[in-house]
């Protein structure tokens, strides 16, 4: 008897950029070296040269796979919102300060991590990223509210994941929902 339907095995493709993003998350872009991405991932070195060709063409497949990510994560926290003016910025106040499965959690770290490589090592790398959040700061525009009510909820969960990402600060539960409070009652004045 089984547990449901076997999964195929990732594609090499899929095990080469899963690897690399581990090897930066551990070690940063300096450890991340066509060998080594080719050695986590099981492949050999010609298998992973048939898909990328450069370390630079593997660190961009890896900004486009997270900008897809991305995409996919903000629509999912949209959608989960009531429709009307405000729903971005509910969507935003839910990624940043809430408990749920699409809120901050270890694959925005991942994420994070191939960023901060990503910048140090070629900051146009980062392009397919600030197209998302370009996108994302549109539909903040587009949302219903007075300028900056959106604007500021979006900084504010934007803070949040910063101050995540380079462990500045964590603050407490009760610190969490005082903020998210204050937010809820900025956005509740607004519409």
């Amino acid at each position: 008897m089984t547990d449901g339907p076997a999964h195929p095995p990732p594609d090499v493709r899929t095990r080469v950029l899963d690897a690399a993003e581990a090897i930066i998350q551990a070690r940063g872009v300096a450890g991340l070296t066509l060998e080594a991405a080719a050695r986590d991932a099981g492949v050999s070195k010609g298998g992973l040269l048939y898909h990328f060709a450069s370390k630079e063409a593997l660190l961009a497949a890896l900004l486009a796979r997270l900008a897809e990510f991305m995409q996919g994560e903000y629509a999912a926290c949209v959608e989960a919102q009531p429709p009307g003016p405000g729903r971005v910025a509910r969507a935003n106040l839910e990624w940043g300060f809430g408990d749920g499965e699409r809120s901050c959690n270890e694959r925005h770290d991942r994420a994070a991590a191939i960023f901060l490589a990503a910048f140090h090592h070629d900051p146009a790398l980062l392009d397919p990223i600030r197209a998302v959040i370009a996108r994302m700061r549109d539909d903040n525009a587009a949302d219903g509210l007075p300028p900056g009510v959106g604007e500021a909820i979006h900084a504010a969960a934007d803070g949040m994941f910063m101050a995540r990402i380079f462990r500045l600060y964590a603050p407490s539960d009760a610190q969490r929902a005082a903020m998210r409070g204050v937010l809820e009652r900025l956005l509740a004045g607004a519409t």
